[in-house]
């Protein structure tokens, strides 16, 4: 899955003979995933019409502050346009429109959402070789660079002038390779391996029925998601469950057992940097199980039950530089049952939740969790859902490893 899924991308599209290389480049961010909103000018609307811009975007194009034919002249609000966008590209960025940015001249609508934006901007040069070796030109590049915009470099070709050589702008599939290699670079999590285990466990009894848990799976699969949201590699060992990942890039690693838990934990966990264990694995099993069903003939039945083997224990006592973080659902002594399972399991960070708060537990879709670390710090979170839990704990990592 590409970096730009879910991303929202503000185009502006300045008035050169590139900008009809737009089209594609919409329909390629569109194609990955991307929200995507266009900014014309005036003059870019003489080579490529905001009626193509709009449909492939899914979205009006702007182009002025105010649509004229707008009786009620409903203001285009920059800021708002500026705000929205997680990135914004100046795709081509022509010579005059290079030079306002670099200036302040803010005499359109593009250069005023520019002027106003607070996210990262990339812009992608379009002009003639003579042009893009001018000394002016050059010092716009050098003052945009200087503010933290991001050059996509001109490529070499024929231009349309007849000449050939630089200048030509970047081509759309180049252009959003570039910014998926920008953008993967910076991701906090990128490089680092992550183990996440999710769901319940189901234990036989015979060939029909199961001990199990109410664990649906939501927390480690929203973990997961957002993990390689962030650029982690991740393995996702998840008990039976009917959620799916979000990003195709997860390993997805399906067990049915707290053994096969185990087992699978335990063929990656040298290999990863992280261990975070959501799943709500089975403390007993039946320690016989039926080959064949059982019938219902006696008026009581008697299930014997053995200990299967403590996972995150196990991952604990193996633990060389792996962050290792558990959880823990109590319903009483909640902070004490905490520290001793860190110092039994030699965890670096628990996540404790409690089913004596509203909005906790086994299929919700919110999560109030505290926090203690190995050295009993304490954090209360409020209640949130579980998808900015996710987010939380993840903070956490990303804290071990820039401390």
């Amino acid at each position: 899955m590409s970096v730009l899924n879910g991303k929202k991308i503000l185009l502006g599209v300045s008035g050169g003979i590139a900008a009809y290389k737009t089209a594609s480049l919409v329909r390629l961010f569109i194609k990955a995933g991307a929200h995507v909103q266009v900014i014309m000018t005036p003059a870019s609307k003489d080579f490529v019409t905001p009626l193509t811009l709009s449909t492939l975007s899914k979205n009006p194009v702007h182009s002025s502050f105010f649509n004229e034919d707008d009786q009620d002249a409903v203001w285009n609000n920059h800021v708002d346009l500026a705000l929205w966008a997680d990135f914004m590209l100046v795709a081509p960025a022509t010579a005059n429109t290079l030079s306002k940015m670099a200036t302040g001249n803010c005499d359109n609508l593009l250069i005023a959402t520019y002027l106003s934006a607070k996210c990262p901007v990339y812009f992608a040069p379009a002009m003639d070789l003579d042009m893009y070796k001018h000394p002016s030109t050059l010092s716009s590049f050098t003052a945009l660079k200087q503010f933290g915009n991001i050059m996509i470099p001109a490529e070499s070709g024929e231009l349309a002038s007849g000449l050939s050589g630089e200048g030509r702008m970047a081509e759309p599939e180049n252009i959003v390779a570039f910014l998926e290699a920008d953008l993967e670079s910076k991701l906090p999590l990128v490089g680092k391996k992550i183990l996440i285990t999710a769901g319940p466990t189901y234990e036989a009894i015979d060939p029909v029925r199961f001990i199990g848990n109410h664990s649906s799976g939501k927390m480690g699969f929203d973990i997961a998601n957002e993990a390689a949201k962030l650029g982690a590699q991740v393995i996702l060992i998840a008990g039976p469950t009917h959620f799916k990942t979000k990003n195709n890039s997860i390993e997805v690693v399906n067990v049915v057992s707290a053994q096969d838990m185990y087992d699978a934990c335990h063929l990656h966990y040298n290999d990863v940097d992280v261990a975070i264990a959501a799943a709500a694995v089975a403390d007993y099993r039946p320690k016989v199980v039926a080959t064949q069903k059982i019938k219902k003939t006696a008026e009581e039945f008697s299930i014997e039950l053995e200990k299967t083997k403590d996972i995150l224990a196990s991952l604990g006592g193996i633990k060389k530089n792996q962050f290792l973080i558990g959880f823990a659902l109590e319903t009483q002594n909640e902070i004490e049952n905490a520290k001793l399972k860190i110092q039994k399991k030699n965890l670096d960070l628990i996540v404790l939740n409690s089913l004596q708060d509203e909005g906790a537990g086994f299929k919700k879709e919110t999560n109030k969790v505290t926090f203690i670390d190995k050295d009993f710090k304490i954090e209360p979170m409020e209640l949130k859902s579980k998808e900015s839990v996710a987010v939380d704990i993840l903070n956490k990592v990303i804290l071990h490893f820039t401390k």
